[in-house]
């Protein structure tokens, strides 16, 4: 039954995984594009348009390092090792921090947005 679960779990990880994979990928392309109509309309220079795009690609970056995480949890929740949880702690703390630190400049740049320019 563990051999069974184990490996319903590689497909669920792998899946996970394949979606972190898209929902990059797909933020990339999304981003290029902006960035391309930025290039075109001569805004490029412009910081607040530079700035939207970043924080554009990190609402994906945040998106998919969550598929990422939840994978990494699917993956070590049948019959961990010590190592195994040692390895999911620090994978675990990098990536919250990396989510933690974007979310926190996605949601400054909302804030300043919304007040609009002083």
């Amino acid at each position: 039954m563990e051999v069974l679960l184990r490996e319903f779990a590689s497909h669920i990880a792998l899946a996970a995984e394949l979606i972190c994979v898209l929902i990059v990928a797909a933020g990339s392309v999304i981003t290029l594009l902006r960035l391309g109509i930025s290039i075109a309309q001569a805004k490029v220079t412009d910081q607040p348009t530079r700035r939207a795009i970043f924080v554009g690609f990190a609402g994906w970056i945040i998106l998919a390092l969550e598929f990422a995480l939840g994978a990494d949890i699917v993956r070590s929740a049948i019959a961990p090792t010590w190592d195994d949880i040692g390895q999911l702690a620090a994978i675990a703390a990098i990536r919250t921090g990396l989510n933690y630190f974007l979310e926190r400049d996605v949601e400054t740049f909302s804030r300043s947005k919304a007040q609009g320019p002083i």
